[in-house]
């Protein structure tokens, strides 16, 4: 087959980005939109630039290296990538090929001035814009520098952003491929840069447009400031006028230069309101034909706008999809789980599947929609209540967005909101410990019956069992019992903070009287792992073993050490119980214990490292004790008090509410992630046997499909594995979006603020969920299996669920940048009688990793020492 070397734009669409990249192929489909007028151009495709990277075999050395190399060492990837554009721009272009391109330009007028552009095949793309990687040239006059500037394009696929930029996004570098635009210039009076949706909110209803005189280069390498319009529903909201000294003009014999405009127009507007409002107009084609929001550069000349790129807008957060024109206001689950990472679409259909509440998916994150109990003042309020209670961030979020006209119409009251948090709460019975022996009995049994039920289950037979058993995972969560046990807990712990801070000017007295509750499960499976360290660190070879350990094969070599096999049964009676967690535990599909105990490792050995036998007995009692303690030293004080009596009764109600009750608040989640493992373990026979058949390429690919896709895979043995393709795609580019708080269905993204003028001045401010203070090196660790930690040492990392809990026993303090005062990780904190801050905005990067620091968990703020 011919290779086409050259396409005109008209001809392109994007089922030809392999050929003419991310830039041509919109260019082309632009074309297409009624109304949008694009300057005349072809293509030069890809095809030309694999000839060309053929004929230099000089940059194969280089390229080999480059792959190897990380992106952080800048010197290696200037130097290698300097040496790729070297090589490619060295190589004369074959004559007949220069033919091919001459001859194009002969068609649209070989004396006229051209732009050159840069397109890649990874460029422009809903994943990843790459946005200014590679390098555009203007005002270019002449086949023969046409042809020099077409090179040079071809060479910027290699300059050190643009190679830096593709590591960071994992794409290899061989996989990409440039073509180049090769467009009429347009001279115009004004350009600028049309966001349809506003960059920095999300607000899909919002427009910006930035705006200056001459070519819009001087906008984009930011030699000005331009002209700042807001639009909202077709009307300019909002206007910035700037000072405008300079504009990049044209040269009459190819080329660009700066100039100075003259002082009477520097201060005039570079757009009338009428022609934001019109090229607004044009942007929501645009978007409309692309199917979402565009970044969109353009040109005004003496009759009209001209479009000369569009690409999505890659940085907003997506909105969930509805099929309403509703106002809806979501809540991120992700914030009350301590998992803000993405979710594959298996992990997020099945905890759609099984959780209490409808649930709505963006972003590979899950959001509950909360706008109808916001519409109601008495329900609003009980929520804004509990919302704050958990994290004040959400709360400020809601009232942010509740302050928007119109977004959250009142409705009646549809009857009473509830008791008010902080009234002395309705016990299930006299705070009887009993009765959390009975749940947790019932889970167990629950877990067992699940567990025998679906052995030998198969097929589509399997799916529609599974769909029985959501049923019971439901049941099981929603039966009262177990949620007046949680609420007890929970509300005797609000009501002993409120009230023994209005009595005793004491914050947060209920830390203390919830050290080493009863029946954590969280709790106790940090300190049993410090038991397992116990078993290892009498034996010397097993611990030298472990150090060297690589993969998650080792426990079966580890019984032939000496010493190994108590060792390994001490592991294994350790993953029998808590093998089924791991971090991010609510997608099913990530990892567990069990799966990968190699995860393990790393704190078994700084256990062994830091504590003495018999760490965990004496850590619990000691706990046990404080907490005993500082119940008579309440209630003594309460008795010196007027009423005192009367006080100190409901203060003892309530600390023995809190103690039957405020350890069973992290059972559920284990009964959760017990009934997950055994789903994942018979999904995944299930995958082997369609590998085996021939169905699938790999056991995984069902991750990347939601549980009805799985199941009609299982029903007719057919897969679609392009939808398998894009949908790890679309993973990975999650993984790049940190999710809001709030998010509203216009795409505003709000996660709120701390109204606080209480704290020292640079300090971090966050939530107080476990008080005390302490000072310590900070250890930032990204990845429980990265954890090296020395006692003494305080954890600063983005969120900790239940699983990070073993590493909480070996550290002083705790931050996090996401969490709330009842999440796992505060309860914990408390549990241990660590000094924790959570919801730090950005601590993982504000903190550097060796840094010393001081938590307030009293008073929720961090102040960085050193």
């Amino acid at each position: 087959m011919t290779e086409q070397y050259v396409l005109d734009l008209q001809d392109l669409d994007a089922t030809r980005i392999a050929d003419v990249g991310g830039k041509g192929a919109h260019l082309g489909a632009l074309t297409r939109i009624e109304g949008t007028r694009v300057p005349d151009g072809f293509c030069v495709t890809t095809a030309a630039f694999r000839r060309i990277m053929a004929s230099a075999p000089s940059i194969d050395g280089p390229l080999d290296e480059l792959s190897r190399v990380s992106p952080d060492d800048r010197e290696a990837v200037r130097t290698l990538s300097a040496r790729i554009r070297e090589g490619i721009e060295g190589t004369a272009v074959p004559a007949d090929l220069a033919e091919v391109i001459t001859g194009a330009l002969a068609r649209l007028g070989r004396g006229a001035a051209y732009a050159v552009r840069s397109s890649a095949t990874a460029e422009d793309l809903p994943t990843a814009s790459f946005a200014g990687q590679q390098d555009t040239y203007l005002n270019v006059m002449g086949p023969e520098e046409i042809l020099r500037h077409i090179s040079r394009c071809w060479a910027s696929l290699f300059t050190e952003r643009a190679v830096t930029y593709r590591r960071r996004n994992g794409i290899d570098h061989r996989t990409v491929h440039m073509a180049v635009v090769v467009q009429r210039m347009v001279f115009p009076d004004a350009s600028g840069i049309l966001f349809t949706a506003d960059p920095v909110t999300g607000n899909r209803r919002v427009a910006t447009v930035d705006a200056g005189f001459g070519l819009g280069e001087a906008l984009v390498s930011g030699l000005v400031n331009p002209d700042v319009f807001t639009v909202r529903d077709g009307e300019v909201v909002a206007r910035t006028i700037a000072a405008k000294h300079r504009a990049l003009h044209a040269l009459p014999g190819g080329g660009t230069r700066e100039a100075e405009i003259e002082p009477r127009r520097r201060e005039l507007p570079a757009l009338t309101d009428d022609q934001v409002v019109r090229l607004v107009e044009l942007g929501r084609r645009i978007e409309a034909h692309f199917g979402r929001p565009q970044d969109i550069e353009w040109c005004l000349a003496e009759d009209g706008f001209r479009i000369v790129q569009s690409r999505p807008i890659t940085t907003l957060f997506p909105v969930p999809e509805r099929d309403d024109e509703e106002n809806h206001v979501y809540v991120s689950v992700g914030h009350q789980q301590m998992m803000t990472d993405p979710m594959k679409p298996l992990g997020l259909s099945l905890w759609r599947l099984t959780a209490m509440v409808p649930m709505h998916e963006a972003g590979g994150r899950l959001f509950v929609d909360v706008a109808p109990r916001l519409a109601s003042p008495a329900s609003r309020a009980a929520l804004l209540e509990v919302m704050g209670r958990g994290d004040p961030l959400v709360r400020d979020a809601l009232e942010t967005v509740l302050e928007h006209s119109g977004l959250v119409p009142p409705l009646p009251d549809a009857g009473p909101a509830g008791p008010r948090a902080g009234e002395v709460p309705a016990v299930p019975t006299e705070a009887d410990p009993g009765i959390v022996t009975e749940l947790i009995e019932r889970s167990r049994a629950s877990v067992a019956a699940l567990e025998h039920g679906i052995r030998a289950k198969t097929g589509p037979e399997l799916f529609a069992y599974l769909l029985e058993a959501f049923a019971e995972h439901r049941r099981v969560l929603g039966d009262p019992l177990n949620i007046q046990a949680i609420m007890a807990g929970m509300e005797a712990t609000w009501w002993l903070n409120d009230r023994l801070l209005e009595w005793l000017g004491e914050k947060n007295a209920a830390d203390t009287l919830t050290l080493s509750a009863p029946d954590n499960i969280t709790s106790e499976m940090g300190l049993e792992l410090l038991d397992v360290a116990d078993v290892i660190r009498a034996r010397p070879d097993v611990v030298a073993f472990l150090r060297d350990v690589e993969d998650d094969g080792f426990l079966d070599e580890l019984a032939k050490v000496a010493g190994g096999a108590e060792a390994r049964d001490a592991i294994e009676a350790y993953l029998d119980r808590y093998g089924m967690r791991c971090v991010g535990e609510i997608d099913i599909t990530r990892p567990r214990w069990r799966e990968r105990p190699a995860t393990l490792v790393p704190v078994i050995l700084d256990n062994v490292r830091n504590f003495e036998p018999g760490a965990a007995r004496r850590r619990f009692e000691q706990g046990r004790r404080k907490a005993a303690e500082k119940e008579r030293e309440v209630l003594a004080r309460l008795r010196q008090l007027p009423d005192g009596d009367r006080r100190a009764d409901a203060t003892k109600r309530m600390i023995d509410q809190v103690r039957a009750f405020a350890g069973y608040r992290e059972y559920p989640k284990y009964g959760i992630v017990s009934r997950s493992f055994v789903y994942k373990r018979a999904l995944l026979e299930e995958a082997d046997r369609l590998v085996r058949a021939g169905v699938l390429r790999e056991r995984e690919d069902v991750f990347h499909l939601t549980f009805e896709e799985f199941h009609e895979v299982a029903r007719t043995h057919r897969v679609d594995e392009r939808l398998v393709r894009r949908r790890k795609e679309a993973f990975r580019s999650y993984g790049a979006l940190t999710p809001p708080r709030v998010l509203t269905s216009d795409g505003e993204a709000v996660s709120g603020a701390y109204r606080r003028d209480d704290v020292p001045a640079g300090a971090l401010v966050g939530l107080p969920v476990s008080a005390g203070t302490v000072e310590g090196r900070a250890r930032v660790i990204l990845d429980m299996a990265d954890a090296d930690l020395e006692a003494g040492d305080i954890l600063v990392t983005p969120f900790t669920d239940p699983s990070w809990s073993p590493l909480f026993v070996a550290v002083a303090g705790l931050v996090t940048e996401v969490g709330g005062l009842m999440t796992h990780g505060a309860v914990i904190a408390r549990e241990y009688g660590l000094p924790a801050v959570v919801g730090v905005d950005r601590a993982t990067r504000r903190i550097r990793d060796g840094q010393r620091i001081r938590v307030h968990g009293t008073d929720g703020y961090v102040e960085i020492l050193s």
